[in-house]
């Protein structure tokens, strides 16, 4: 008799009992399409997705307002004077940042930090000043279409530099992620060229392609030792030492190199405002890239920044009346696609092989054996009496 609530004994399937095959069955790890598409939202809809989406683009925002009031200072008022202009970056940094270092006591103070690293600050703040004066000066020489492709170039220099340097290991669909950024800069540099921005610019495309790699990897170089040092150091040293040496240095390139330019600003109230819109935005650049660098890394910033060139642009369509093309729209979705899809599988660190750690000798040896030795040896006291003589006891 079967027990209230028993199972049925299941019937005999007349497939099997006939010598037939069974179907095949679904794979376990087979899922609906539907089911997909919610794991990759839930992957990638998180608020570290979003807040690198949105540190990054604000960071693009304050590129491009260094890229359009130098553009407006050099095609309205005949300005161009980027070294004045870095030089005014370097000067706020000094009087932040420096001075807070200057405040500082103990091994974190200004003095401590020049005592122990100060050749290596002045090789970086070397790299970050001429960085921005070689980009900025290679478009004297070649197209924007050329600075725009070649600029990209950093990028795996900055890939390479992070793989030696902070030992970050990559996989496979990082790889893909970058490919699909360099894919949307193509969009945008096909965009430039249908539209005829490429047009007219550049008197020596060579000389300007050179210039164009090397700040493409002077710009690497300086983002790897910022990533570096802002997340092993501190934010403000790096922004105090790069304000330190990068016054000194770019003062003494902007007299021997700018000093007739200078002579040739004719000031006015609407030059001098773009001078101060740039500084502040320089500032902010420089000021806030460590912050986002903390989080994520100095290739993702490097991915996520390729979208300053189409902010840029959008200005452009009514300061200086450029023609638009919706390569730009396709252009700005690939790119953030790839942008989100790096971000969206964190890379790792490889750790240093540990190296064998050589024996202890003497009274650590002693004391290893006498621990190993605890639960046979009876417990020994050693006592200090007052005229120096040694009791022992054992219990």
């Amino acid at each position: 008799m079967e027990e209230p609530g028993a199972a049925a004994p299941a019937a005999p399937d007349p497939a099997a009992a006939a010598g037939a095959e069974p179907s095949p069955s679904p794979p376990p790890g087979a899922a609906p399409p539907r089911r997909l598409l919610a794991l990759l939202g839930a992957k990638l809809c998180t608020w570290h997705i979003w807040k690198t989406i949105i540190l990054g683009q604000l960071i693009s925002l304050f590129i491009c307002g260094t890229a359009v009031t130098s553009q407006y200072l050099a095609e309205k008022y005949q300005v161009g004077t980027p070294m004045l202009q870095s030089f005014i970056n370097y000067v706020l940094l000094l009087l932040i940042y420096t001075t807070m270092l200057a405040l500082r006591t103990g091994s974190d103070s200004l003095w401590q930090i020049l005592k122990k690293r100060w050749w290596k600050y002045i090789f970086l703040g070397l790299v970050d000043v001429e960085a921005n004066y070689v980009i900025v000066k290679a478009y004297q020489y070649t197209t924007l279409t050329s600075v725009q492709l070649l600029d990209c170039f950093g990028i795996p220099v900055l890939m390479a530099l992070s793989w030696f340097i902070l030992r970050a290991r990559y996989r496979l669909i990082h790889f893909v992620a970058v490919a699909i950024c360099l894919l949307g800069v193509g969009a945008m540099v096909g965009a430039d060229i249908l539209s005829g921005r490429n047009e007219g610019e550049g008197s020596d495309v060579v000389i300007g392609d050179v210039l164009v790699l090397l700040g493409a990897s002077l710009y690497a170089i300086s983002n790897v030792s910022e990533e570096y040092i802002v997340k092993n150091l501190s934010r403000v040293e790096f922004l105090g030492m790069v304000g330190l040496f990068g016054t000194i240095i770019s003062g003494l390139q902007l007299a021997i190199v700018e000093h007739r330019e200078l002579m040739r600003v004719q000031w006015n109230w609407e030059v001098a405002l773009l001078f101060t819109v740039f500084a502040l935005c320089m500032f902010a650049l420089y000021s806030f890239m460590p912050v986002v660098m903390k989080v994520t890394s100095a290739t993702s910033v490097n991915l996520g920044i390729l979208t300053s060139d189409l902010y840029s642009l959008f200005f452009g369509l009514f300061l200086f009346r450029y023609k638009f093309s919706g390569l730009y729209i396709l252009s700005f979705v690939v790119i953030i696609g790839g942008f989100v899809l790096y971000i969206s599988t964190p890379t790792h660190t490889a750790e240093p092989t540990a190296l064998p750690q050589p024996g202890s000798s003497g009274l650590d040896n002693a004391a290893l054996k006498l621990e190993e030795s605890d639960g046979d040896a009876p417990a020994v006291t050693v006592q200090f009496t007052r005229g120096e003589t040694v009791v022992v006891s054992t219990d």
